[in-house]
Order: C-alpha cells, then structure tokens, then sequence
C-alpha cells in the first residue's frame, strides 16, 4: 500500500481557506496543504521544502492541462484548479542527485584509468620491423592501378578479382624478386579478342602492352555469365609478366615464363614458413600445356604443326610453346589477310593486340 504524507496548513488557517494537493511520486502518495488563493508556484516551494525536491528537477503531469515544469507558463495558475486531480509529480530529490552524481563521477574516472591503460599498452606494443627500404619494394615493384571494365556486368566483382591476383603471395614475391612494375592491371572484353575460324577458336587470355605499361587478362567467360579458372587466369599473368623482359615467345621468354610460374605454385604450397611439397615446391608445380595466351590462346577441335618439334633449329620447346608460337603466326597471317596498303582494314595504324 502506498505511503501517504500529509502536510498541514498553518494553524491559523481554516478548513475554508484550505486546500489539499495530492502528488503521487515514487509510488507514494502526498498530499500538500495550502492556501486558498496559493498558485502553482506556491505549489512548487512547497514541493521543494517538503520532498525535499529541487524547483529545477520537478515536472507536475496534471490531467488535461499537460506537463507542468518550472519555470511555469502561467505562473499565477491558481492551485485551486489542480485540487481533486491525480497529478503525478516527477523529479528527483537533492539527495538523489547527490548519489547519482557520485555514481557519475566513479564511473567516468575507471572510464578515464581504461583509457590511460589502453593508451599505455599501446605506445610500448611492439611494432612492426619495417625500414624504408621494404616500404619501397612494396610501393614499387606492383600493379600501380587496378581498373576492371565499367561497361561489362557487376564490374564490382572483377575489381574484386583483379585485387586477388594483385595481393596473391606468389604474384607479389615474383614482381618483387625480378623488378616488375606493371602502369595498369585491367580485364580485357572476351568478345573483342575472340575469333572463330576452320581450325577452331581464337582466344586471347592476356595482353602485355609495351612491356608493362598495362596488362589485360581475360576473366570472364564469352558469355560474361561467370569467371574462368582462378589459377589459369593466374598463369597468364605469369606469362605476360615475363613480357616485361622479353618480347618473342623464344626461349629466354620460356625461361623466365617457366621461372616465375614455379615461383608462384611454391608459394601456393607453403605452411608455417616451410614448403609441403618438398624443399623447392618443385612437385607442386605442373606447368599447363593446354592453353597459350596472348596472340591467342587455341582451345578445341584438332591442331596439327607440320615438320620437326619446333621447326627451327636450337632446343625443343613443350606443347604449349608449339602452340603459341603457331597461334601467334596464325594470328599474324589474319592481319596480313585483312591488311590494304599496308595497314588493316578499318582500323588505323597501331591497332591489334600486342604482347
């Protein structure tokens, strides 16, 4: 049952010139005697005597006339109007404040030690052994920009690609252990460097535009409904990085190419700092002899090379060399085909894929 404190008028008054306030705060009931000609503000002094409650901290929520708070509106409000009305008063007392000022105070200096803690741990936390010099290496001997193509479906997903091989461990100690610093890491259209012929078709997987200025990688499928093989597509950028030294596909560019393919499926291998698949990664590494890449890389149908294992004299080269090579001479032949006076039809000098 609520509690109920009644506060009395002055002995001099009579029952006629009294009236009775009744508050309900904090669950209890008061009730304030006064005046009959006292208004709302003699309400309010009274309240604070009495509760003990602060004239700033006090609100009066009175049935149709709404939230009532210091300083009063109408201040002369005569207090006979709120006679008889379940009037709610909220507020705290000075002793409440007092306590949750206290409690305010506790708590804002264990947030202040936590922070000085933090702040402390943080400037002795050992830090990363970086010198200038690899903070160069990283700057330099990178991709310098990532583009995909805004024209092509969700080039978002290209972009995220493209950032892949980038940061890809074996792609980054490559470019790092031969110098390489490539202008532009771009996507190329499939449909633009796609041709179907007799002998089957035509794809270009990668381009290498005066020895590192951009590279272009052919990501998606004709179609443009997925994305090819991550590592196939990682290969090519192998080979077109070796493009950055040598331009012909002879046998110092197989060696390199070569070279930095194993360099990139060692890393592939690696756990804890050591390789799983020997000491070198060497077992790890299965060159593709499938697909050759710029100057067109042939997939399907039936391909066969005439005379000996490369048709020049000097070392073999593999299946794949063979088929790069006879891609890239095929690729020249429908240039010389479509050439008028020295320069292809509709198109201007310059034009073409380059590796």
């Amino acid at each position: 049952m609520a509690d109920q404190d009644t506060h009395n008028a002055p002995t001099s008054l009579t029952n006629e010139d009294v009236i009775e306030i009744t508050l309900t705060h904090g669950g209890s009931s008061h009730t304030i005697l006064l005046p009959r000609d006292a208004t709302i503000t003699d309400l309010s002094t009274a309240v604070e005597t009495d509760l003990s409650i602060p004239v700033h901290n006090q609100k009066f929520l009175v049935p149709k006339l709404g939230l009532q708070k210091p300083p009063f509106k109408d201040p002369q409000l005569p207090a006979a109007q709120l006679a008889g009305k379940k009037i709610t008063l909220m507020g705290t007392t000075a002793s409440g404040v007092a306590s949750l000022a206290a409690a305010s105070a506790t708590a804002s200096e264990a947030v202040a030690k936590r922070e000085a803690a933090l702040a402390h741990q943080r400037r002795h936390q050992p830090k990363a052994f970086t010198t200038a010099a690899t903070t160069t290496v990283e700057t330099t001997y990178t991709f310098m920009a990532i583009r995909p193509l805004p024209h092509l479906p969700h080039p978002e997903r290209s972009q995220r690609f493209l950032e892949r091989l980038k940061a890809d461990p074996g792609i980054v100690a490559a470019m790092r252990r031969h110098k390489f610093r490539v202008g532009l890491l771009t996507e190329m259209d499939p449909l633009s460097y796609t041709e179907a012929t007799h002998e089957g078709t035509t794809r270009i997987l990668g381009l290498n535009r005066n020895r590192g200025e951009a590279v272009e990688l052919r990501l998606r499928t004709d179609a443009y409904d997925g994305y090819r093989d991550y590592k196939t597509i990682r290969n090519t950028l192998c080979h077109e990085l070796a493009h950055n030294i040598h331009s012909d596909h002879d046998r110092a560019f197989w060696d390199l190419c070569h070279e930095i393919e194993r360099e990139v499926a060692r890393a592939d291998w690696r756990k804890n700092g050591r390789s799983v698949g020997g000491d070198d990664g060497a077992e790890a590494y299965e060159p593709s002899e499938e697909v050759a890449y710029d100057h067109g890389g042939w997939t399907g149908g039936e391909f066969v090379l005439g005379g000996g294992a490369n048709g020049v004299g000097g070392p073999a080269l593999s299946r794949r060399e063979i088929i790069a090579k006879a891609t890239e001479e095929r690729m020249k032949k429908m240039n010389n085909d479509g050439m008028d006076g020295g320069k292809p039809r509709g198109a201007g000098a310059g034009e073409g894929p380059s590796s």
